[in-house]
């Protein structure tokens, strides 16, 4: 069975994305490229929503800096608002429950699985226990008035078991997690 690792960047204060701030809050920095160009999962398939399928599409079809490797990567988009055929390359709509999908191919896939942005999507794929690690890239900015796309609420309580932790531009943190969904707070 291949894994899963829920990748999210983010403002300090949680979210996903802020009203007229550029991508990546405008301190993407050479060293956080440099890393993103490194993966070795690049070519690992993409689990990813509409929102963020739109979104994703658009600055890669503008020519933003960092996201034309994503092209040849194959994405499965869950929706039941977009239509085929997709327009972004390698991409394949899939209108299945996402947790049975997801599930299933994790049993076929000959590469680990990864996510993009959807908030909701990973929530759910990791409330069915499918979701083995969680990446989160962390911007010091703090975007109360503009920010957009809280990416953890609605979500229930999870222990994070750190495993990796690395300062990027000296201002970005990357901090991987293995998670654990509990039932409450520890001891209740």
């Amino acid at each position: 069975m291949q894994t899963l690792t829920v990748d999210f960047i983010m403002s300090l204060d949680g979210y996903g994305a802020a009203e007229g701030w550029p991508g990546w809050w405008g301190l993407e920095g050479p060293d956080y490229l440099g890393w993103l160009e490194e993966l070795p999962e690049q070519d690992h398939p993409i689990l990813m929503g509409a929102t963020t399928y739109r979104v994703m599409s658009e600055l890669t079809a503008g020519g933003e800096e960092g996201t034309d490797v994503l092209n040849g990567v194959q994405k499965y988009v869950f929706s039941s608002t977009l239509d085929e055929p997709l327009t972004w390359e390698n991409s394949t709509l899939v209108r299945e429950d996402a947790v049975d999908f997801v599930r299933r191919l994790k049993d076929e896939s000959d590469l680990p699985l990864r996510t993009l942005g959807s908030v909701a999507l990973c929530r759910s794929l990791l409330l069915a226990g499918l979701v083995d690690r969680y990446r989160v890239v962390v911007f010091p900015v703090i975007t109360g008035a503009t920010g957009q796309e809280r990416i953890f609420d609605d979500y229930p309580d999870v222990r994070l078991d750190l495993v990796e932790a690395r300062t990027f531009d000296r201002r970005s943190q990357l901090l991987e997690y293995i998670p654990t969904v509990l039932g409450g707070p520890p001891g209740a």
